[in-house]
């Protein structure tokens, strides 16, 4: 049993060191590979910067007045020390106009044993690319001085519109190359073809990364691209997405392209401090783990000693702990008990105190219709009008009468109202249509305004029109005691909100807030003229409606409440809940 207890423990310190190997070498490689990137992205933007340097120099060149004309046949030695001293001061390797013909008239070197004067470069790329128009762009061996370069070339307009020739210049991008050999980088950068082009060791430089095609090999000989290079495969291979194998040793290996010249920088790392340091890890881990071992050891002999001590004790306890639980759970049976009774003591009085708000509800949502029944039958009986002209007045009022009872739930859910796009003029125009009788009896003037066009917001008609109504009564009624009798009513868009504002002349709100307003049976009203639910039942059936009810005292006198409604999105036919 404790040779079998000892062979289980080595060969769980086995697989543990082999876990803590893997991960931490793991996490130190990702390191790595986030140093590598970093430097991938620098070296990246160093070669974009290096290309784009001079990419509009050729631009501006072919708009200079020398260079036009000299195109046109004036003559080259002005221009030849012009492109000299440009030259010079830009650190370029030549600047140079050639003909439309491809031939060479002009040149930064044209004083040099190794001139391009009178040198044919038509068979070049970049001279194609320019003479129809768009800027040429070329890297490869000088056909005359035999040292690389990146040529860029753009076309010369003649003053009547056409091509008179072509201006190129060249650089030289070897300095990226040292610079990446004196920082002892393993970078290179190929062409679409697969060629390298740069390399920070001169045994890759031109080699390819595959095979080139015949049709890859010809291509790049008309262009006379690499003249003399035997364009050998480059001893490399990758291996996943982030190694490759080159010269023999495996490498973190990262690439980047440059889209607009369609080639790739290629970079290599070395990895083996990862895997140096994650031995020096697992080494550490064990040593430790090991100490660990030995110390839980002797605490547990230790543990164990005292927890024997503790048991008995721990048993007399537990009979104690025993009893006083069966007597806890009887009291909390019995709490339990007791709280289930008060809890259906507090459901009625909540019935009992929601049914009376209701009913005071429903008695103020209904005043107002039974007085606008009661003001027009005594303007019939008054001008003894015939029974058809006031029955329909009063069936539609029984019909609104009806409509109350039915939507009518203050403080409530409203699980089964449908909200549709209501106009709010529409809204408006109902509610005054059913105090046009209290305005008139107020001796109230009306100024109305709306716009044209709708109002379409997202709501119930009905219950908008009980919040208009209860808010235009409450305007009529500040304006019994006062002098100047007023009533102003404006409606609009703002901010994907129709709104309506109601401006009254009366004695205002006072020191109320619009939150003590709110509050049911709350009324700036003498005792007997209303029971304060009005604001109340306009407040809850604005929030159903995700609105905004605000109230505030207007400037010299008067109140001002302000009613905001969601506009219309398009859904109809919603459950608002």
């Amino acid at each position: 049993m404790r040779l079998s207890y000892s062979a289980l423990a080595a060969a769980s310190a086995l697989c543990a060191a082999i876990g803590v190997f893997w991960l931490s070498l793991s996490f130190f490689q990702s390191e790595e590979e986030a140093k590598a990137r970093g430097r991938l992205s620098l070296y990246r933007s160093t070669v974009l910067a290096e290309l784009e340097r001079f990419s509009h120099l050729t631009y501006v060149l072919a708009r200079d007045t020398y260079v036009i004309e000299t195109g046109l046949g004036a003559p080259t030695d002005v221009l030849d020390k012009r492109f000299a001293a440009f030259a010079a001061q830009s650190g370029l390797d030549a600047i140079y106009l050639m003909q439309a013909d491809g031939v060479t008239i002009s040149a930064s070197n044209a004083d040099k044993p190794e001139t391009f004067v009178g040198q044919d470069y038509s068979f070049r790329p970049y001279y194609r690319a320019a003479i129809t128009g768009t800027q040429g762009r070329f890297y490869g061996i000088g056909a005359t001085t035999g040292l690389p370069g990146y040529f860029i070339a753009d076309a010369v307009q003649s003053p009547d519109g056409g091509i008179s020739g072509v201006i190129a210049i060249k650089l030289d991008l070897t300095d990226l190359e040292e610079a990446w050999r004196a920082a002892g980088e393993q970078v290179f950068l190929a062409n679409r073809d697969g060629v390298v082009l740069l390399s920070s060791n001169p045994d890759w430089r031109y080699r390819t990364l595959g095979n080139l095609s015949d049709a890859q090999r010809t291509r790049i000989a008309e262009n006379r691209q690499f003249p003399g290079q035997p364009l050998d495969p480059l001893n490399w291979q990758p291996r996943g997405d982030t190694r490759a194998m080159i010269d023999g040793a495996t490498r973190i290996h990262l690439s980047a392209s440059l889209p607009q010249h369609d080639w790739k920088l290629h970079y290599f790392a070395d990895d083996s401090a990862a895997v140096t340091r994650s031995w020096l890890l697992t080494g550490m881990v064990m040593i430790l783990a090991g100490a660990g071992f030995m110390v839980s050891q002797v605490r547990r002999t230790q543990r164990i000693g005292a927890a024997l001590r503790r048991s008995e004790a721990e048993e007399a306890q537990l009979r104690l702990a025993n009893d006083r639980l069966a007597v806890e759970i009887e009291d909390r049976r019995t709490a339990e008990r007791r709280l289930k009774r008060t809890q259906d003591e507090l459901e009625r009085a909540s019935r009992l105190a929601a049914l009376g708000q209701l009913a005071a509800s429903v008695t103020h949502e209904l005043g107002q219709p039974i007085a606008a029944m009661r003001n027009h039958l005594a303007a019939a009986e008054i001008a003894d009008q015939p029974a058809q002209k006031v029955i329909p007045r009063i069936a539609g009022i029984v019909d609104r009468m009806e409509g109350i009872t039915r939507q009518l739930k203050f403080f409530a859910r409203t699980d089964h109202e449908v909200f549709r796009e209501v106009d709010l003029r529409d809204v408006v125009n109902a509610a005054l249509s059913l105090l046009t009788p209290n305005i008139e009896a107020s001796g109230v003037t009306l100024d109305l305004r709306q716009p044209p066009d709708p109002i379409l917001v997202r709501g119930n008609q009905l219950r908008l029109e009980q919040v208009m109504t209860n808010i235009l009564r409450n305007a009529v009624d500040a304006l019994e005691d006062s002098d100047e009798r007023r009533l102003h009513v404006r409606m609009g868009l703002a901010d994907k909100a129709g709104w309506v504002e109601v401006h009254d002349t009366g004695h205002g709100l006072g020191k109320a807030s619009l939150s003590d307003l709110q509050e049911p049976f709350v009324t700036t009203r003498e005792s007997g003229r209303g029971m304060g639910l009005g604001l109340a039942i306009s407040a809850n059936i604005v929030k159903e409606h995700h609105g905004r009810i605000s109230a505030r005292n207007a400037e010299g006198r008067g109140a001002v409440f302000r009613v905001e409604i969601p506009v219309a999105d398009g859904e109809e036919d919603t459950d608002p809940s």
